[in-house]
C-alpha cells in the first residue's frame, strides 16, 4: 500500500530530569514506553533527540556567578573590561553579567545597535535613519543615545535593557560607562583588555582586536572553562550557551556528549533490533519574521549526534520534476515518473537543476530546528523527541 504519511515529529515525556540520573536508560525507556502507550514502533533511521538542557542537568553541570567572578578576576586583574557585544537576554546573559562584574573594578559595556547579533532590538532601523546616525560607523555615548531615542523599552520583555544591565554591574559596586558602536576597535580607546561576549561571530571579533592592539583578549567561550572550586566547566564552550539557573548561578552547555548519544543507539539497538540515530539539541537555527529575533543563541543547534546525522540533504524537487520533466504527465504515469527519478539519484546533486531550491544546509540544523519547535520552550514537558520518516522520499512505499 502506497504510504500516507510522510515525516512525523513527538514530543516524549519523561521524569524531571536531577543531576547523576542515567540519562541514556531514562530516555531509551521513555521513548519505548511512550511507543507502547501510544500505538507506534520503534524503526530503523527513526532518530531521537534531547534537548541540551537535560543533558547539562543529568551533568551537574552548573557555575555561580562567584565562579565565573573568580575566574574573569584572574584573567583580567585590576584592568578595566570592556565588556562587548552581548546578547539582550535576561536568560542567556543576565547571570553571567552578574559575574563578570564582580569580578572587575570597572566595565566599560559597548552594545551593537540597533539590535544584538540575534536581532533583539534596541531601537529600530528607523529610527536609526530618522536620527541621521550611521550605525556602521558611529559611536554613542550613553547620554547621545538617550538624547536621540530615551528609554528604549524591549516590546517582548517590557526592560530597557541599557538600564538593566547597567543597573547589575553597579548592584555589585563595579562602576560602569556605557557606549554604542559596532565596531569592535571602539572599545581599545577605552581599555586594552576586553571580553568579547558575542556568540557566533567570536573569533572574528577577537581575532581583530589582537591585531588591533588589545592586550588582553578573551570571550565567553574562554570563561569557566575548567572546574572553578568544584563547579562545572565547559572547556570547549566556556558560558557560551548557559541559561539562567537561579539569580545566583547558570546552567552550561553540555559537555562530552557523543558517548551519551552512542550508549542511546545502542541501547535502542537492543532493546528493539532497530539502528536509529540520535543527537543532542539546543537552540533551532531560525528567525521569527515579526519579532527580527533569529533563535540561535547557542553557539551550535546540535553540539554531538550520531553519524548517520553527518552532512546535508540529497533531495530532488519535486514541483521542479513535474512542471519541467514531466510537465506532460498526470496521474499515475506522473506518480510513477517521479518515484522512478527518486530512485535513480545519485548521491551528489550539486549543480543539478531539478535540486534547486532544495535546503543545502546541516542535517543536524535542520531536525534540530524541528525539534526544537517541537519541545517548545516552557512547559510542555517533552525535553526527548522521536521523529519519524525523516529520511522517507515520495518514491518509498
Amino acid at each position: 500500500m502506497e504510504r500516507k504519511v510522510g515525516t512525523v515529529s513527538r514530543g516524549i515525556r519523561c521524569p524531571i530530569i536531577r543531576e547523576g540520573d542515567d540519562l541514556a536508560a531514562i530516555v531509551t525507556d521513555s521513548v519505548i514506553s511512550a511507543g507502547e502507550s501510544e500505538g507506534f514502533q520503534v524503526g530503523d533511521h527513526d532518530i531521537i533527540a534531547i534537548t541540551e538542557s537535560i543533558v547539562a542537568r543529568a551533568q551537574g553541570n552548573y557555575v555561580p556567578v562567584e565562579a565565573i567572578a573568580k575566574d574573569v578576576a584572574s584573567k583580567f586583574g585590576d584592568d578595566t573590561v570592556g565588556v562587548i557585544f552581548p546578547i539582550l537576554s535576561r536568560n542567556r546573559f543576565s547571570v553571567c553579567l552578574r559575574g563578570i562584574a564582580k569580578g572587575a573594578k570597572k566595565i566599560v559595556l559597548m552594545l551593537s545597535y540597533p539590535s544584538d547579533e540575534v536581532g533583539n532590538e534596541l531601537v529600530s532601523i528607523d529610527q536609526i535613519d530618522a536620527a541621521g546616525i550611521n550605525p556602521y560607523s558611529d559611536v554613542l555615548t550613553l547620554e547621545s543615545y538617550r538624547h536621540h531615542f530615551g528609554a528604549t523599552i524591549h516590546p517582548f520583555t517590557g526592560i530597557d535593557y541599557v538600564d538593566y544591565f547597567g543597573e547589575i554591574i553597579t548592584e555589585v559596586g563595579t562602576e560602569v560607562e556605557i557606549i554604542f558602536s559596532n565596531n569592535p576597535r571602539t572599545i581599545l580607546d577605552y581599555t586594552k583588555s576586553v571580553l568579547a561576549c558575542d556568540i557566533h561571530s567570536n573569533a572574528r571579533t577577537k581575532r581583530i582586536l589582537k591585531a588591533s592592539g588589545a592586550e588582553k583578549v578573551f570571550g565567553l567561550d574562554d570563561i569557566v572553562t575548567e572546574s572553578i572550586d568544584g563547579s562545572g566547566y565547559n572547556e570547549k564552550y566556556g558560558l557560551l550557551g548557559s541559561n539562567k539557573s537561579t539569580e545566583d548561578s547558570v546552567k552550561l552547555f553540555p559537555r562530552d556528549c557523543f558517548d551519551l548519544v552512542e550508549d542511546i543507539q545502542a541501547r535502542v539497538l537492543k532493546q528493539t533490533g532497530k539502528h536509529i540515530e540520535v543527537m543532542v539539541y539546543g537552540d533551532g537555527a531560525f528567525k521569527d519574521p515579526m519579532g527580527k529575533i533569529w533563535e540561535l543563541a547557542d553557539p551550535t543547534v546540535a553540539p554531538a549526534y550520531t553519524a548517520g546525522l553527518d552532512g546535508t540533504p540529497n533531495e530532488l524537487k519535486l514541483k521542479y520534476l513535474a512542471d519541467n520533466d514531466f510537465k506532460d504527465l498526470s496521474g499515475e504515469q506522473l506518480r510513477h515518473a517521479i518515484s522512478e527519478e527518486i530512485k535513480k539519484k545519485g548521491d551528489n546533486l550539486v549543480g543539478n537543476m531539478a535540486a534547486q531550491g532544495t535546503t543545502p544546509r546541516r542535517l543536524v540544523d535542520l531536525i534540530g530546528s524541528l525539534c526544537d519547535l517541537t519541545s517548545g520552550s516552557g512547559d510542555k514537558g517533552t525535553p526527548i523527541v522521536f521523529v519519524q520518516g525523516y529520511f522517507d522520499n515520495f518514491a518509498n512505499e
